[in-house]
């Protein structure tokens, strides 16, 4: 009991409350968040801009995989489209249609596209950005929400101008970002991403990213960050960070602070909220067959190897939990006993009731566990650097 009680203090203090009651209730509000929270983000841009492909880059998709937005030389996005995230299915990026085309004119751009339906604009633009770019700024400023100036194709950029004598990958970049800064000089010169989606880890894809979850609501920003490729160490380690910050509320309210185990009660589903954590903590650190095979392809190895070497991975990866979307309810007190067994001394525990001081051990493991695999990929993979 001294353990659990050490246990449950600490929960609490972590929590930022001053009773186990509160605790509890505010561990309940935040899982809630962390499992059903909706994230909308609306990409649009002039034709050519390569909204589609960005689109993609966020989803974490080749444009050629199942579910990708089309893309093309062409304008491919006629209507707004909404993609939804391959492993946080509460996450959506809609692909608008440019701003000025024939069906979507500059002065009723926003309701045409329904506005509210998005928690915040992403303008893309591969050259400079326009009037149509500015005004649809001014309305989204107007309407108090936020908006974020992209400049895509910076790869393509580089290569072209580094064939010219005297000039570095450095001095491109700024030539770039201050033309673009120049253009929206009225808005109160507003920064400019400059993003590649070809090279995702390189030039301000986690800049953009820190400023997106600076910029969201508390409560959204663990869905963007759950659902943000892993593009670097960096990336990784913001994610790493997070899930350790909630592994008091998952405690609490996966055990339900069961100090009197109660054999047959609740414990399905009480089971079932450890085993999403870890499920998505799995996703989050891009240990899903889909991403490694991808970054796989890309650095010419066999990553799958090196997730193997995990015994929570490989238990997510072989059980029951094959999609995010898996429901609290449905979860099975065997696939949480196939991970909880995975520990000495803890399986007995759980079987008995899920103690709190148990669950958290677990939880700790297993974010440990899956945090050390995925930076050893990482590192492996050549993307331990910015």
């Amino acid at each position: 009991m001294a353990t659990e009680h050490r246990a449950v203090v600490e929960a609490v203090k972590a929590s930022g409350e001053s009773t186990l009651k509160r605790a509890k209730a505010k561990a309940n509000e935040t899982i809630g968040q962390f499992l059903n929270v909706t994230l909308d983000i609306a990409v649009t841009g002039k034709t050519g801009s390569g909204k589609s492909s960005f689109v993609n880059r966020i989803l974490d998709l080749s444009d050629d995989d199942e579910g990708a937005a089309p893309t093309g030389v062409t304008e491919t996005t006629m209507k707004r489209t909404m993609y939804e995230h391959p492993t946080m299915p509460n996450v959506n990026i809609w692909d608008l249609p440019g701003i000025g085309s024939p069906k979507f004119k500059a002065k009723n751009y926003l309701k045409d596209v329904e506005f509210k339906t998005y928690d915040f604009f992403i303008i893309l633009s591969s050259e400079r950005f326009l009037e149509n770019d500015i005004m649809l700024a001014k309305e989204i400023r107007k309407q108090k929400k936020h908006f974020y100036f992209v400049r895509s194709k910076i790869d393509v950029d580089i290569s072209s101008e580094k064939r010219k004598a005297g000039i570095n990958e450095q001095s491109v970049l700024d030539t770039i970002r201050d033309y673009c800064v120049r253009n929206l000089n009225e808005l109160g010169n507003p920064e400019v991403f400059l993003i590649s989606s070809v090279d995702w880890q390189k030039y301000d894809s986690d800049k953009f990213k820190n400023t997106l979850i600076d910029d969201l609501p508390f409560h959204k920003r663990s869905a963007l960050l759950q659902a943000w490729p892993v593009c670097s160490a960096a990336a990784l380690e913001k994610k790493i960070s997070y899930f350790k910050k909630q592994i008091w509320a998952a405690s609490l309210a996966t055990a339900g602070v069961a100090l009197i185990p109660i054999p047959g009660t609740s414990i399905t589903c009480d089971a079932a909220i450890g085993l999403v954590f870890l499920s998505r903590c799995y996703y989050a650190f891009g240990l899903d067959d889909r991403s490694l095979k991808r970054l796989s392809e890309k650095v010419n190895m066999n990553l799958l190897e090196y997730r193997a070497k995990s015994k929570f991975a490989d238990a997510i990866q072989k059980k029951a939990v094959t999609t995010i979307k898996v429901c609290v309810s449905a979860a099975t007190m065997s696939s949480c006993a196939d991970l909880s067994s995975l520990l000495p001394g803890v399986g007995s525990a759980v079987a008995a009731g899920l103690s709190f001081a148990s669950t958290q051990y677990l939880l700790r493991e297993g974010v440990n566990e899956l945090a050390k695999t995925a930076q050893a990929i990482i590192k492996v993979a050549g993307l331990q650097t910015i």
